[in-house]
């Protein structure tokens, strides 16, 4: 049995594509829906109701297309409102706080574990929750990064000026002596080279969004939605609330794609 139903990515800005780059690699046969909510990225400084609402927003256009799984491909979003989006719909629903954390205390000999996010996501304090649940003697720094968003939804990830940012950024996070990093941002993996750099080579970065593809794939499986339907060209439909043009010379790169379909949207409120 085969089940060719889509499923959904959401996020705030042009981030969550680092997930979608991932499953397109691990689930060829899957569909994908994407919506990007650029328009009233980013997610990090607003209030968590506001967050919450954008989020549903989102999840109810991409449950209008009849998507069989929902991933919350944005960390801001699954800190405040993934416990109640699972709440409130009949589909599998994951977020990328779980995978990542599980990664890094996979990752870390010394269990002095670094994460960057969006200020929402530090001050949720998710991650650090989630690291020591499991294991509570992991010593957590944690520092939010406002500034990595916006050079990357103004596409200006590989500029002078982003290496500047981040430099002066993370300097803070050098003196903790971290043997791994958690990308706690789907944005930030387009920043990877750089915060490598500036952070040390002896430093494990993990990728939040990357390891979140393994549940989707675990759940796929689980769930008995995998599409084995294998055809040359799976839809990849993109839909942005912001500047298609935009999205689709970030996502064209990033994605390495031509003919990227990316659709404009409205979806309410700012």
């Amino acid at each position: 049995m085969s089940n060719e139903r889509p499923i959904g990515f959401i996020d705030s800005g042009v981030g969550g594509l680092t997930v979608v780059k991932e499953a397109m690699r691990q689930l060829p046969n899957e569909e994908i829906l994407y919506l990007g909510d650029t328009a009233r990225c980013p997610y990090g400084p607003r209030p968590a109701e506001q967050v919450i609402e954008f989020t549903w927003q989102m999840t109810r256009f991409l449950l209008k297309k009849n998507i069989k799984m929902l991933v919350i491909a944005c960390n801001t979003a699954t800190a405040v409102a993934l416990d109640e989006i699972k709440k409130n719909v009949d589909i599998p629903v994951i977020g990328v706080i779980q995978p990542g954390s599980r990664a890094a205390l996979k990752a870390s000999d010394t269990g002095r574990v670094g994460i960057i996010g969006t200020i929402g996501t530090v001050k949720s304090g998710s991650y650090k929750h989630e690291l020591q649940e499991k294991a509570p003697d992991t010593h957590v720094s944690s520092l939010a990064c406002p500034k990595f968003v916006p050079i990357v939804e103004s596409n200006q990830f590989n500029s002078s000026v982003a290496k500047k940012i981040v430099s002066q950024t993370l300097a803070p996070l050098k003196k903790e002596k971290l043997d791994t990093l958690i990308l706690g941002c789907t944005h930030y993996p387009l920043l990877r080279p750089i915060i490598q750099n500036v952070i040390g080579q002896q430093v494990t970065l993990i990728d939040s969004g990357a390891e979140t593809v393994n549940d989707v794939s675990t759940l796929l499986d689980y769930f008995n939605l995998n599409n084995y339907e294998q055809t040359d060209t799976k839809a990849r439909n993109f839909y942005t609330t912001g500047s298609p043009k935009m999205f689709k010379d970030i996502a064209s790169e990033w994605l390495n794609i031509t003919n990227l379909n990316v659709e404009h949207i409205e979806l309410g409120g700012k």
